[in-house]
């Protein structure tokens, strides 16, 4: 056995392997993300399908019935009402032009399903929104993603019974950069901010979840998956239940986020993994330099972890509030440090930076990278949807943020 990952199951935790992730969506990706979409030149031989005033069509719908494998469907900016589509190709790009692009569902939807129904293909999505979708059934989503690989860049989910809802294929791929998911819930617990079933991968970065009505902010079933400094608070207004829910475990991630669980919580759990039983051949936890925050007066659970054959490696995290872990061995040389918020520099706007003269400051333990995978983060969450570097030669500090 080498030296990294005997040191490694000493803590209880083995090496994540070291899968193939698509280099923009990589552990590390680049630190400062653009503050717009930019239309990058189509692919060679692509055709570009103009929606809008003057162009090749004018509506959406219109473009998802002609566009061809390959495509480059490009959407002027401005209000789309009740214009709902299937997406039938095997390989798309869709991205708005201009500004952002809305699409509001003004009680449509397609199939009962969503205002998009993308339904087995390669699609890459920017700039795109998503608003308030009701079906019969109450689980209406912005996007309804059922097999395939789906990208996201810059989208938001807002309002909606489920913000983005996929479907069970074992071998789907879901990448989550720069978005936002909020307000969005049908409130029977069943329905959630961000859906992820039982798919390959789901990898999130820089995002923001909020306000989840009654359901999760992020409930994932994937086999693989990679949650990389994004902000989870439910806010004012906001009574999510888990702000994290691993459900069926697998191989996951969970790196440099800001996690906040409200006083009107439907849950005493803040993060779960394993709550709904074990589904994958493999299943390991790695959560680290993360900042949870539980302002649930009667305290409760920043992370737990179910029984059964799992290996979980809980360090470097800063737990703030009342609350415990459940499933985790935390003992010397962890690296977790327990805060109140005083030491914080405002965490009444969410800046949850620690103040120069905090005790923890620089204490954070060494971790060794697991495969491709480095335990450091060199980026941290800048509000809203975006990231920043963590300078070179920074003394590590527990949490999400080192500067």
């Amino acid at each position: 056995m080498e030296p990294t990952r005997r040191r490694l199951l000493a803590t209880g935790a083995t090496a994540m392997a070291g899968a193939a992730w698509p280099a923009a969506f990589a552990a590390q990706p680049p630190a400062k993300a653009p503050a717009s979409v930019s239309a990058s030149a189509p692919a060679p031989g692509a055709r570009v399908i103009r929606v809008g005033k003057g162009g090749d069509a004018v509506a959406v719908s219109i473009a998802a019935g002609i566009a061809k494998d390959g495509d480059v469907v490009e959407i002027e900016a401005g209000e789309y009402r009740g214009d709902v589509a299937v997406w039938l190709q095997k390989r798309l790009t869709i991205r708005s032009v201009g500004g952002p692009v809305r699409m509001i569902a003004d009680g449509k939807h397609a199939e009962g399903k969503a205002i998009w129904v993308l339904r087995n293909g390669e699609f890459d999505i920017s700039g795109i929104q998503f608003e308030g979708v009701r079906v019969p059934d109450k689980n209406g989503a912005g996007i309804r993603f059922e097999r395939g690989k789906l990208s996201l860049r810059e989208c938001r989910f807002t309002g909606n019974q489920n913000g983005l809802l996929t479907g069970n294929d074992n071998d789907a791929e879901i990448f989550i950069d720069r978005c936002e998911f909020s307000g969005n819930g049908f409130g029977d617990g069943y329905t959630h901010n961000l859906y992820v079933g039982q798919i390959a991968r789901c990898h999130v970065r820089a995002s923001y979840f909020a306000r989840a009505k009654v359901g999760q902010l992020l409930k994932c079933r994937a086999r693989e998956s990679r949650i990389l400094f994004n902000r989870l608070t439910d806010e004012e207004g906001g009574e999510a239940s888990y702000e994290i829910d691993l459900s069926n475990g697998g191989k996951a991630l969970v790196m440099g986020n800001l996690i906040v669980q409200e006083r009107r919580t439907q849950n005493n759990h803040v993060v779960t993994y394993g709550p709904e039983k074990y589904k994958w051949p493999e299943n390991e936890l790695i959560f680290v330099h993360n900042t949870v925050v539980n302002r649930r007066s009667a305290g409760g659970v920043f992370v737990r972890v179910y029984p059964g054959s799992v290996l979980a490696l809980v360090q470097n995290n800063l737990f703030v509030g009342r609350g415990s872990l459940d499933g985790v061995v935390d003992g010397e040389g962890s690296g977790n440090a327990y805060l109140s918020e005083g030491q914080f520099s405002d965490p009444s706007q969410y800046d949850f930076r620690l103040r120069p003269g905090a005790s923890v400051r620089g204490s954070a333990v060494r971790l060794p990278a697991l495969g491709d995978v480095p335990l450091v983060p060199r980026e941290q969450y800048v509000h809203p949807m975006g990231t920043e570097p963590v300078p070179e030669g920074v003394l590590l500090s527990p949490g999400a943020f080192q500067t």
